[in-house]
């Protein structure tokens, strides 16, 4: 799903509060890590998700994965950690136009 800048700065302002609900360990990106990723997005919709390395690249690579894995879209990376977004079944957070 493609977010337009209306729609990303509206997620925006809705994750700002929002505690990181998926912390990836030493192990990386695993299966299991995935899985945890892809219910929080179903239950949750709106989500961020800590990643601990300090490489650039690699904290891309680790998004772009993701956002491949669970067909999320990535709102915003803040740092370490990245904003995620996929509508649920029954979507909850209205977007703009």
């Amino acid at each position: 799903m493609e977010l337009n800048n209306k729609q990303k700065q509206h997620l925006k302002s809705l994750a700002h509060p929002l505690k990181p609900v998926v912390l990836l360990g030493a192990n990386g990106l695993t299966e299991g890590v995935v899985a945890e990723i892809d219910g929080a997005l179903e239950h949750h919709e709106l989500i961020k998700v800590k990643v601990p390395t300090d490489e650039r690249e690699l904290r891309t690579a680790i998004a772009e994965a993701i956002c491949r894995e669970v067909k999320a879209s990535l709102v915003q990376t803040i740092g370490k950690t990245l904003i995620l977004y996929r509508p649920a079944q029954q979507p909850t957070i209205k977007l703009p136009r």
